[in-house]
């Protein structure tokens, strides 16, 4: 068992994919030579050639059109999304294509099809390639969306994406792809999509938090720990399908709930975290639902990203009012 960084992981995931099932093949905008902007399929093409591993023009739209015809004729692509950022080209093809083919066939047909799109802030890009738009797929419905916060995650996740019959949006924080390692299996293995993570037990608090904000929300819970407060931190790993359940349970136990993402604050995902909550563990509230998100503005220019991101210290705070109300 090797400790692999996030890249890693996804790369080796891949590829055991390609090994085990000749159906799985890659396509998207330099995936094949160059293995990737990220090198996360770094090797597949020398491995499996050109009729598996597939560049692509620059034209999301075809890529994804493209994916949903060879899923639909039993191959199972997954394509890339350069950056997340790109994915409006696509939405067409994913909007009224990939998510609807199940329902509007009566379940005939399927669309096996995974997406992989780096996505998140934290790394300097330039404009459109650092947007955090996951709350207009997780609305969807026919549509996953899966994000992964570690490196044994995104390989098991990432199998169990493959392996799903219907469409899977997954998405990689671009600031989590090497800022760690972590022991990985070298065999397969799957994480059930739909499943949350507990990542660290606590009776005061509960924060919840996704992909790139997993690792921010776990330092404001160590700063909490030196105030004697007990912070319960949730990886929700799966925005589509919701583990509402395991939400509900935690905010049950605490009585406090604070909500943390990278996206705009108006009509983004924390907003129908938040709903559950009401609907499901209103009496058990201590205090009101407390968001922690990026502004209602476009995601900034480099310079002052930081002071744009939800951080550690503003987590605090939120855990400091939920606390105190």
């Amino acid at each position: 068992m090797a400790k692999l960084t996030m890249i890693q992981a996804i790369n080796q995931a891949l590829g055991i994919a390609m090994e085990r099932d000749e159906r799985v093949m890659v396509l998207g905008e330099d995936v094949g030579k160059n293995g990737g902007v990220f090198r996360a399929t770094e090797g597949l093409w020398e491995r499996f050639g050109d009729h598996r591993v597939v560049d692509t023009p620059l034209a999301e739209s075809a890529i994804i059109g493209s994916s949903v015809g060879l899923a639909i004729g039993g191959m199972r692509p997954v394509a890339e999304i350069q950056f997340f950022g790109f994915i409006f080209e696509a939405m067409d093809q994913i909007g009224t294509q990939a998510s609807r083919i199940r329902f509007r066939s009566q379940g005939r047909y399927h669309v096996p099809l995974v997406i992989r799109a780096p996505f998140g802030g934290g790394v300097r890009t330039p404009e459109i390639h650092s947007d955090s738009i996951e709350a207009f797929f997780a609305h969807m419905p026919g549509l996953k969306v899966v994000i992964p916060a570690t490196p044994y995650q995104a390989k098991g996740l990432l199998l169990s994406a493959i392996q799903d019959p219907d469409p899977v949006l997954f998405l990689e924080p671009m600031r989590l792809y090497r800022a760690g390692r972590e022991e990985v299996p070298d065999d397969w293995y799957e994480l059930d999509l739909g499943k949350a993570r507990i990542t660290r037990p606590g009776d005061a608090v509960t924060l919840i938090a996704w992909g790139p904000m997993v690792p921010v929300a776990e330092q404001a819970a160590d700063r909490a720990a030196v105030d004697h407060i007990s912070v319960e931190v949730i990886d929700l790993a799966t925005l589509n399908p919701l583990d509402t359940a395991t939400i509900i349970t935690s905010v049950e136990k605490t009585g406090r709930a604070v909500v943390v993402h990278e996206a705009a604050r108006s009509g983004g995902f924390g907003a129908e975290v938040s709903a559950q909550i009401q609907e499901h563990a209103f009496l058990s509230l201590e205090a009101p639902v407390i968001r922690v998100t990026g502004y209602d503005t476009p995601f900034p220019v480099p310079s002052i990203e930081d002071f744009w991101l939800p951080d550690a210290d503003r987590l605090y705070q939120a855990i400091q009012a939920a606390i105190r109300y």
